[in-house]
């Protein structure tokens, strides 16, 4: 299953536990979801608000409807596929969803700018007998709803566990000393990799409390010059006068301008 919006329903006296499938009603009609929250995890502000009743735990064959109805979206996107092309319309449809009893029909697609897909609604009504709503979705979320592995081997953090998208900038990989390159900042979607931003706090924090490179430094063998810094580790690489490079912990340098770093 794909880590999608959370939204919050009342128990109506069911005997729910994280993992149960459950009948709802949405706004799109009657639907099936996973519980992925406990009860006494709501917090207080959320058991003040109103919330609409879950119907009932899914029963085997409301499991079995799901994935029929999981079978047709997957032929309604390929119908979809074939309008698009007949309408020579600039747009790229990527996923379907019916809701449980299949009287509405989601079509999710990708484009670089708007797109007048009024026509491409008839046609696509007429020949499924359906309700159709379509999408547009940006390419962080092509991604999450196509689904795929990143370059750390495993799958997409947006497809596992990632509900909502942060905001991510080059500055994260700057400050993290991660080379520049599109190749290794960009993730299967073309934008920045959202794990930029998983560690950037620790990143900033511990990188001010090392000294600049550039900096003059006095080490056990003599003076020298920072050339580069290991932020984990906590260390930095010197060239001495002689131009031979060391690398030592970073609480063993001592700095020639002490008044230059406490001023920073």
């Amino acid at each position: 299953m794909q880590a999608g919006k959370v939204y919050s329903f009342e128990t109506a006296g069911l005997d729910v536990k994280v993992n149960d499938l459950v009948i709802v009603e949405t706004s799109r009609g009657i639907d099936i979801g996973k519980v992925v929250v406990g009860v006494s995890e709501v917090t207080q502000q959320e058991n003040e608000e109103a919330f609409k009743p879950a119907i009932r735990l899914a029963t085997p064959e409301d499991i079995a409807h799901a994935q029929y109805q999981r079978d047709r979206a997957k032929k309604a996107l390929a119908k979809t596929k074939e309008l698009i092309a007949s309408l020579d319309l600039p747009m790229k449809a990527i996923y379907a969803q019916y809701n449980l009893d299949g009287s509405h029909l989601i079509v999710f697609f990708y484009s670089e700018k708007r797109v007048d897909f009024r026509e491409l609604v008839r046609k696509i009504s007429h020949e499924l007998h359906t309700h159709v709503e379509l999408r547009q979705v940006g390419a962080r979320d092509e991604a999450k709803l196509i689904g795929g592995v990143g370059k750390c081997g495993c799958q997409l953090c947006c497809v596992s566990f990632l509900n909502e998208f942060a905001p991510v900038s080059i500055k994260m990989a700057k400050e993290q000393d991660i080379a520049l390159n599109p190749m290794k900042t960009s993730g299967l979607c073309g934008r920045l990799l959202c794990c930029l931003g998983y560690e950037y706090e620790q990143y900033h924090e511990m990188k001010g409390k090392l000294p600049e490179i550039g900096q003059e430094i006095i080490t056990k063998v003599g003076k020298a010059k920072i050339i580069g810094r290991n932020i984990i580790k906590e260390t930095l690489l010197a060239e001495l006068e002689t131009g031979v490079t060391m690398e030592l912990p970073a609480k063993e340098a001592v700095l020639v301008n002490t008044h230059r770093q406490e001023s920073k």
